[in-house]
Protein backbone atom coordinates (compact mmCIF):
# COMPACT_ATOMS: atom_id res chain seq x y z
CA UNK A 1 0.00 0.00 0.00
CA UNK A 2 2.74 2.33 0.64
CA UNK A 3 4.16 2.37 -2.87
CA UNK A 4 0.72 2.84 -4.34
CA UNK A 5 0.37 5.61 -2.15
CA UNK A 6 3.34 7.16 -2.91
CA UNK A 7 2.07 7.30 -6.03
CA UNK A 8 -1.42 8.49 -5.93
CA UNK A 9 -0.76 11.08 -2.88
CA UNK A 10 1.08 13.38 -5.77
CA UNK A 11 -1.54 12.91 -8.32
CA UNK A 12 -3.91 14.26 -5.91
CA UNK A 13 -2.41 16.31 -4.11
CA UNK A 14 -1.86 18.87 -7.88
CA UNK A 15 -5.08 18.36 -7.85
CA UNK A 16 -6.10 19.63 -4.74
CA UNK A 17 -3.49 22.92 -5.36
CA UNK A 18 -5.42 23.60 -8.16
CA UNK A 19 -8.36 23.56 -6.51
CA UNK A 20 -7.18 25.61 -3.74
CA UNK A 21 -5.38 27.88 -5.96
CA UNK A 22 -8.75 28.69 -8.03
CA UNK A 23 -11.00 28.62 -4.88
CA UNK A 24 -8.55 31.25 -3.18
CA UNK A 25 -8.85 33.27 -6.60
CA UNK A 26 -4.47 33.06 -6.54
CA UNK A 27 -5.53 31.34 -10.21
CA UNK A 28 -7.86 34.05 -12.18
CA UNK A 29 -10.88 32.49 -13.53
CA UNK A 30 -9.71 34.06 -16.58
CA UNK A 31 -6.81 32.07 -16.87
CA UNK A 32 -8.52 28.18 -16.34
CA UNK A 33 -9.99 28.31 -20.01
CA UNK A 34 -6.18 29.17 -21.21
CA UNK A 35 -4.23 26.36 -18.73
CA UNK A 36 -7.09 23.85 -19.95
CA UNK A 37 -6.26 24.78 -23.91
CA UNK A 38 -2.76 24.37 -23.35
CA UNK A 39 -3.76 20.63 -21.66
CA UNK A 40 -6.22 19.75 -24.58
CA UNK A 41 -4.60 20.78 -27.43
CA UNK A 42 -1.03 20.68 -26.49
CA UNK A 43 0.61 19.07 -23.57
CA UNK A 44 -1.88 16.05 -24.13
CA UNK A 45 -1.90 15.30 -27.53
CA UNK A 46 2.30 15.11 -27.32
CA UNK A 47 2.08 12.48 -24.35
CA UNK A 48 -0.44 10.27 -26.10
CA UNK A 49 1.23 10.64 -28.99
CA UNK A 50 4.36 9.23 -27.39
CA UNK A 51 2.43 6.00 -26.35
CA UNK A 52 0.64 5.87 -29.29
CA UNK A 53 3.88 5.55 -31.25
CA UNK A 54 5.12 3.14 -28.42
CA UNK A 55 2.58 0.35 -28.58
CA UNK A 56 1.39 -1.97 -31.40
CA UNK A 57 -1.94 -0.83 -32.94
CA UNK A 58 -3.32 -4.62 -31.60
CA UNK A 59 -3.04 -3.41 -28.46
CA UNK A 60 -4.50 0.10 -28.33
CA UNK A 61 -7.67 -1.77 -30.25
CA UNK A 62 -8.13 -5.00 -28.95
CA UNK A 63 -11.85 -6.25 -29.48
CA UNK A 64 -12.57 -7.56 -26.56
CA UNK A 65 -11.12 -5.04 -24.50
CA UNK A 66 -13.34 -2.58 -26.56
CA UNK A 67 -16.07 -4.65 -26.40
CA UNK A 68 -15.85 -5.64 -22.55
CA UNK A 69 -15.44 -1.78 -21.43
CA UNK A 70 -18.14 -0.69 -23.53
CA UNK A 71 -20.83 -2.38 -22.62
CA UNK A 72 -20.47 -1.30 -19.23
CA UNK A 73 -20.26 1.80 -19.97
CA UNK A 74 -23.46 1.59 -21.86
CA UNK A 75 -24.88 -0.28 -18.86
CA UNK A 76 -24.03 2.34 -16.48
CA UNK A 77 -25.65 4.93 -18.74
CA UNK A 78 -28.93 3.65 -18.63
CA UNK A 79 -28.98 2.64 -15.38
CA UNK A 80 -27.88 5.85 -13.99
CA UNK A 81 -30.87 7.11 -16.36
CA UNK A 82 -33.24 4.81 -14.99
CA UNK A 83 -32.83 5.77 -11.34
CA UNK A 84 -32.20 9.53 -11.28
CA UNK A 85 -34.38 10.89 -14.00
CA UNK A 86 -37.52 11.91 -11.91
CA UNK A 87 -39.84 15.21 -11.59
CA UNK A 88 -36.16 16.82 -9.87
CA UNK A 89 -33.96 15.78 -13.10
CA UNK A 90 -35.15 16.09 -16.71
CA UNK A 91 -33.58 13.75 -19.21
CA UNK A 92 -30.89 16.41 -19.70
CA UNK A 93 -29.48 16.44 -16.79
CA UNK A 94 -29.95 12.70 -16.10
CA UNK A 95 -28.38 12.70 -19.51
CA UNK A 96 -25.18 14.41 -17.77
CA UNK A 97 -25.42 12.24 -14.31
CA UNK A 98 -24.81 9.16 -16.67
CA UNK A 99 -22.13 11.03 -18.55
CA UNK A 100 -20.05 11.89 -15.16
CA UNK A 101 -21.18 8.29 -13.78
CA UNK A 102 -19.71 6.29 -17.12
CA UNK A 103 -16.91 8.56 -18.05
CA UNK A 104 -14.01 8.99 -15.90
CA UNK A 105 -11.04 10.97 -15.74
CA UNK A 106 -9.06 8.70 -18.32
CA UNK A 107 -7.49 11.52 -20.10
CA UNK A 108 -5.95 13.87 -17.66
CA UNK A 109 -5.32 11.90 -15.04
CA UNK A 110 -6.32 8.35 -15.73
CA UNK A 111 -3.53 7.14 -18.57
CA UNK A 112 -0.25 8.93 -16.54
CA UNK A 113 -1.41 7.56 -12.95
CA UNK A 114 -2.09 4.40 -14.03
CA UNK A 115 1.08 3.80 -16.26
CA UNK A 116 3.13 4.72 -13.16
CA UNK A 117 1.05 2.14 -11.06
CA UNK A 118 1.49 -0.36 -13.41
CA UNK A 119 4.36 0.57 -16.13
CA UNK A 120 3.78 1.62 -19.99
CA UNK A 121 2.16 -2.28 -20.87
CA UNK A 122 -0.75 -0.67 -18.88
CA UNK A 123 -0.73 2.44 -21.86
CA UNK A 124 -2.45 0.40 -24.60
CA UNK A 125 -5.74 -0.72 -22.12
CA UNK A 126 -5.79 2.79 -20.99
CA UNK A 127 -6.24 4.17 -24.17
CA UNK A 128 -9.09 1.54 -25.07
CA UNK A 129 -10.82 3.38 -22.63
CA UNK A 130 -10.74 6.78 -23.28
CA UNK A 131 -11.44 6.02 -26.91
CA UNK A 132 -14.79 4.31 -25.81
CA UNK A 133 -15.45 7.02 -23.08
CA UNK A 134 -14.75 9.77 -26.12
CA UNK A 135 -16.88 8.57 -28.82
CA UNK A 136 -18.97 6.32 -27.29
CA UNK A 137 -19.97 7.75 -24.14
CA UNK A 138 -19.94 11.09 -24.68
CA UNK A 139 -21.55 10.87 -28.12
CA UNK A 140 -24.30 8.84 -26.48
CA UNK A 141 -25.07 11.34 -23.06
CA UNK A 142 -24.86 14.49 -24.74
CA UNK A 143 -26.89 12.70 -27.93
CA UNK A 144 -29.52 11.74 -25.14
CA UNK A 145 -29.01 15.46 -23.47
CA UNK A 146 -29.95 17.47 -26.43
CA UNK A 147 -33.31 15.50 -27.88
CA UNK A 148 -34.71 16.54 -24.40
CA UNK A 149 -37.75 18.47 -25.15
CA UNK A 150 -37.40 22.14 -23.63
CA UNK A 151 -41.15 23.15 -23.23
CA UNK A 152 -40.30 26.62 -23.46
CA UNK A 153 -37.90 26.10 -26.78
CA UNK A 154 -40.33 26.75 -30.15
CA UNK A 155 -39.17 23.16 -32.00
CA UNK A 156 -38.15 20.08 -30.94
CA UNK A 157 -34.36 18.79 -31.09
CA UNK A 158 -34.51 15.28 -32.98
CA UNK A 159 -32.82 12.62 -31.70
CA UNK A 160 -30.72 11.81 -35.28
CA UNK A 161 -29.52 15.36 -35.72
CA UNK A 162 -28.60 15.64 -31.79
CA UNK A 163 -26.40 12.60 -31.98
CA UNK A 164 -24.81 14.02 -35.11
CA UNK A 165 -23.83 17.17 -33.64
CA UNK A 166 -22.81 15.24 -30.62
CA UNK A 167 -20.15 13.21 -32.62
CA UNK A 168 -18.95 16.26 -33.75
CA UNK A 169 -17.11 16.96 -30.57
CA UNK A 170 -14.93 13.51 -30.29
CA UNK A 171 -14.06 14.19 -34.17
CA UNK A 172 -12.67 17.57 -33.75
CA UNK A 173 -11.08 16.92 -30.27
CA UNK A 174 -7.14 16.79 -30.77
CA UNK A 175 -6.47 13.46 -28.38
CA UNK A 176 -7.75 10.77 -31.01
CA UNK A 177 -6.28 12.26 -33.47
CA UNK A 178 -2.81 12.38 -31.67
CA UNK A 179 -3.03 8.27 -30.61
CA UNK A 180 -3.84 7.50 -34.69
CA UNK A 181 -1.40 9.73 -35.77
CA UNK A 182 1.43 8.06 -32.83
CA UNK A 183 0.26 4.38 -33.90
CA UNK A 184 0.68 5.54 -37.93
CA UNK A 185 4.04 6.83 -37.25
CA UNK A 186 5.13 3.79 -35.41
CA UNK A 187 3.36 0.81 -37.98
CA UNK A 188 5.46 2.81 -40.88
CA UNK A 189 8.53 2.76 -39.27
CA UNK A 190 9.10 6.50 -39.07
CA UNK A 191 10.77 8.91 -36.03
CA UNK A 192 10.86 12.02 -35.60
CA UNK A 193 13.76 14.92 -36.08
CA UNK A 194 15.55 15.08 -33.20
CA UNK A 195 14.84 18.70 -32.83
CA UNK A 196 10.85 18.11 -33.23
CA UNK A 197 11.29 14.89 -31.17
CA UNK A 198 12.47 16.86 -28.18
CA UNK A 199 9.83 19.28 -28.33
CA UNK A 200 6.94 16.50 -28.25
CA UNK A 201 8.97 15.12 -25.41
CA UNK A 202 8.67 18.59 -23.66
CA UNK A 203 5.52 19.03 -24.53
CA UNK A 204 4.00 15.69 -23.33
CA UNK A 205 6.44 15.53 -19.66
CA UNK A 206 4.53 18.96 -19.05
CA UNK A 207 0.67 17.35 -19.61
CA UNK A 208 0.36 15.34 -16.31
CA UNK A 209 1.42 18.50 -13.35
CA UNK A 210 -0.89 20.95 -15.58
CA UNK A 211 -4.05 19.18 -16.43
CA UNK A 212 -3.96 17.71 -12.47
CA UNK A 213 -3.93 21.29 -11.88
CA UNK A 214 -6.32 22.03 -14.41
CA UNK A 215 -8.60 19.42 -12.87
CA UNK A 216 -8.93 21.12 -9.52
CA UNK A 217 -9.19 24.71 -11.15
CA UNK A 218 -12.02 23.35 -12.79
CA UNK A 219 -13.83 22.09 -10.01
CA UNK A 220 -13.15 25.29 -7.63
CA UNK A 221 -14.68 27.49 -10.72
CA UNK A 222 -17.83 24.76 -11.25
CA UNK A 223 -18.36 25.04 -7.54
CA UNK A 224 -18.54 28.48 -6.97
CA UNK A 225 -20.42 29.51 -9.83
CA UNK A 226 -23.27 27.08 -8.85
CA UNK A 227 -26.07 29.23 -9.25
CA UNK A 228 -28.09 26.61 -6.82
CA UNK A 229 -27.45 24.35 -4.09
CA UNK A 230 -27.47 20.37 -4.87
CA UNK A 231 -29.62 18.19 -2.27
CA UNK A 232 -27.05 15.36 -1.45
CA UNK A 233 -29.59 12.99 -2.52
CA UNK A 234 -29.39 14.57 -5.86
CA UNK A 235 -25.37 13.51 -6.06
CA UNK A 236 -24.09 11.59 -3.94
CA UNK A 237 -25.52 8.45 -5.77
CA UNK A 238 -24.15 8.94 -8.90
CA UNK A 239 -20.59 9.41 -7.73
CA UNK A 240 -21.00 5.75 -5.59
CA UNK A 241 -22.15 4.68 -8.83
CA UNK A 242 -19.05 6.20 -10.20
CA UNK A 243 -16.45 4.75 -7.99
CA UNK A 244 -18.45 1.54 -6.61
CA UNK A 245 -21.00 0.13 -9.12
CA UNK A 246 -18.95 1.21 -12.61
CA UNK A 247 -15.69 -1.12 -11.47
CA UNK A 248 -17.52 -3.64 -10.00
CA UNK A 249 -19.07 -4.19 -13.55
CA UNK A 250 -16.23 -3.88 -15.82
CA UNK A 251 -14.47 -6.33 -13.50
CA UNK A 252 -17.73 -9.19 -13.83
CA UNK A 253 -17.65 -8.45 -17.70
CA UNK A 254 -14.15 -8.72 -17.89
CA UNK A 255 -13.83 -12.11 -15.69
CA UNK A 256 -16.94 -13.40 -17.41
CA UNK A 257 -14.87 -12.78 -20.97
CA UNK A 258 -11.98 -14.36 -19.59
CA UNK A 259 -13.30 -17.21 -18.87
CA UNK A 260 -15.71 -17.16 -22.04
CA UNK A 261 -11.97 -17.79 -23.70
CA UNK A 262 -11.73 -14.97 -25.07
CA UNK A 263 -8.20 -14.24 -23.79
CA UNK A 264 -8.22 -10.51 -22.08
CA UNK A 265 -5.01 -10.89 -19.88
CA UNK A 266 -4.40 -10.66 -16.23
CA UNK A 267 -3.06 -6.70 -16.68
CA UNK A 268 -6.03 -5.48 -19.40
CA UNK A 269 -8.55 -6.94 -16.38
CA UNK A 270 -6.97 -4.90 -13.74
CA UNK A 271 -6.12 -2.12 -15.99
CA UNK A 272 -9.72 -1.76 -17.31
CA UNK A 273 -11.26 -2.14 -13.85
CA UNK A 274 -8.84 0.46 -12.44
CA UNK A 275 -9.84 3.23 -15.10
CA UNK A 276 -13.73 2.71 -14.38
CA UNK A 277 -12.59 3.39 -10.46
CA UNK A 278 -11.18 7.14 -11.46
CA UNK A 279 -13.24 9.79 -10.59
CA UNK A 280 -15.64 11.34 -13.19
CA UNK A 281 -13.99 13.31 -16.02
CA UNK A 282 -13.93 17.54 -14.94
CA UNK A 283 -14.18 18.02 -18.21
CA UNK A 284 -18.05 17.18 -17.90
CA UNK A 285 -18.58 20.35 -15.91
CA UNK A 286 -17.73 22.50 -18.88
CA UNK A 287 -20.00 20.53 -21.06
CA UNK A 288 -22.71 20.75 -18.88
CA UNK A 289 -22.18 24.73 -18.95
CA UNK A 290 -22.01 24.88 -22.23
CA UNK A 291 -25.36 22.82 -22.80
CA UNK A 292 -27.37 24.40 -19.94
CA UNK A 293 -27.64 21.51 -17.60
CA UNK A 294 -27.21 21.79 -13.86
CA UNK A 295 -23.78 22.60 -13.72
CA UNK A 296 -23.55 22.87 -9.96
CA UNK A 297 -25.24 19.06 -9.54
CA UNK A 298 -22.93 17.70 -12.26
CA UNK A 299 -19.96 20.08 -10.27
CA UNK A 300 -20.71 18.04 -6.82
CA UNK A 301 -20.82 14.56 -8.29
CA UNK A 302 -17.09 15.11 -9.77
CA UNK A 303 -15.55 16.39 -6.31
CA UNK A 304 -17.47 14.38 -4.33
CA UNK A 305 -16.01 11.51 -6.81
CA UNK A 306 -12.47 13.29 -7.04
CA UNK A 307 -12.25 13.29 -3.16
CA UNK A 308 -13.82 9.96 -2.69
CA UNK A 309 -11.22 8.58 -5.44
CA UNK A 310 -8.19 8.67 -3.50
CA UNK A 311 -9.11 6.26 -1.20
CA UNK A 312 -11.05 4.06 -3.08
CA UNK A 313 -8.59 3.71 -6.36
CA UNK A 314 -5.61 3.07 -3.33
CA UNK A 315 -7.68 0.77 -2.31
CA UNK A 316 -8.31 -1.14 -5.10
CA UNK A 317 -5.18 -0.97 -6.19
CA UNK A 318 -3.75 -2.58 -3.34
CA UNK A 319 -6.73 -5.34 -3.73
CA UNK A 320 -5.26 -6.29 -7.04
CA UNK A 321 -2.19 -6.17 -5.97
CA UNK A 322 -0.60 -3.26 -7.79
CA UNK A 323 3.32 -3.25 -6.93
CA UNK A 324 4.04 0.04 -8.53
CA UNK A 325 7.94 -0.52 -9.95
CA UNK A 326 7.63 -4.73 -9.09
Amino acid sequence: MQAILAITIPFFALVLAGYVAARRQMLPDSAIPGLNVYVLFFALPCMLFRFGAGLPLATLLDPVALAVYAASALLIVFFTIAVTLGPRVDLKNAAFGALVAAFPNSGFMGVPLIVAMLGPAAAGPMITTLLVDMFITSSLCIALAQSHVDPKAPTETGARAALLRALRGPLTNPLPWAIALGAATSAAGLALPGPIDTIVRMLGDSATPVALFVIGAVLARAGRHAHTRTPTGLYLPVALIKLLLHPLLVFALAVGAQQLGFGLTPLQVTVLTLAAALPSASSVSLLAERYGADNGRIARIILASTAASFVTLSLLAWGFGVKPGG
